[in-house]
C-alpha cells in the first residue's frame, strides 16, 4: 500500500520529484526516462507507468535549462519507437501460440484472423491514434504483431506516431509548462491530462454497458 501511494505521489508530483532526481543523478536521469517510456510502450504488463504526464513535465523542466530539449526529444522518440517494436515482436511471436485453439471462446484462431484483417485495413491509423490513449498504446503494437501487420508498414506508422506523441507533449511542456498559472496549478493540469487521456476509454466502457 505504501509503495502504491509513493508511486501515485511520484506521478502527480513529477514537477517536484524530477528536479530533485536530476540533481541527484545528473545525466543518468535521461536513462531513467528512456526506460520508463520504453517499458510503458514496450511491455504489455506495464501500461500503468506514466507516459503523457512524464513527457509534459520533462519538457517543462527542459525549458528551465536542467535538460537539453533536443536530446530529450530524440531519446524519448527512440524509447517509444523501440518499445513499440519490442511489443510488436512479442505479439507476433507469442500471439499464434496463444491463439492456437479453434474451440475456445476466448483463445480462438478466428480472433487472430480478424485482427490481421483489421490491421490490414486500418492498421496505420490505429497505431498512430493509439499513441494518445494510455493502456491502448501499450496493447496496440502487441495486437498489430499478433495480427501479422506488414512490418515495414508498421515501422512507418510507429515512427510517425512516436514523433507525434513525444513531440506534442514534450514541446507542449517546453513552451507552456512554465507559464505562471500552469506552473502554480501543475498538479491540476496533470490530472486534467490524465483524465482527458482516459476519457475515450470511459466513454467506450459506458457505451458498452448501456448497450
Amino acid at each position: 500500500m505504501e509503495l502504491l501511494l509513493s508511486f501515485i505521489d511520484l506521478v502527480l508530483h513529477l514537477d517536484k520529484h524530477l528536479p530533485i532526481l536530476i540533481q541527484q543523478y545528473g545525466t543518468w536521469i535521461y536513462l531513467a526516462l528512456f526506460l520508463v517510456i520504453f517499458c510503458e510502450t514496450g511491455l504489455v504488463v506495464t501500461p500503468f507507468l506514466p507516459g503523457d504526464s512524464l513527457l509534459f513535465i520533462s519538457g517543462a523542466i527542459a525549458a528551465t535549462g536542467a535538460m537539453e530539449p533536443e536530446v530529450l526529444v530524440v531519446l524519448l522518440v527512440s524509447a517509444s519507437f523501440l518499445g513499440d517494436n519490442t511489443n510488436y515482436w512479442i505479439g507476433r511471436l507469442a500471439g499464434p501460440r496463444i491463439f492456437k485453439s479453434n474451440t475456445s471462446r476466448l483463445l480462438n484462431r478466428d480472433y487472430l484472423d480478424k485482427t490481421h484483417h483489421f490491421y490490414q485495413k486500418h492498421g496505420g491509423k490505429a497505431i498512430i491514434l493509439a499513441r494518445f490513449f494510455p493502456i491502448i498504446r501499450t496493447f496496440a503494437p502487441f495486437v498489430a504483431g499478433m495480427g501479422h501487420m506488414d512490418y515495414r508498414r508498421f515501422l512507418f506508422f510507429s515512427f510517425s506516431g512516436s514523433i507525434a506523441w513525444v513531440g506534442s507533449f514534450v514541446l507542449g511542456g517546453y513552451f507552456f509548462g512554465n507559464i505562471p498559472f500552469i506552473k502554480q496549478n501543475l498538479t491540476l493540469v496533470m490530472l486534467g491530462i490524465i483524465f482527458v487521456s482516459i476519457l475515450p476509454g470511459i466513454i467506450g466502457y459506458l457505451r458498452h454497458r448501456f448497450q
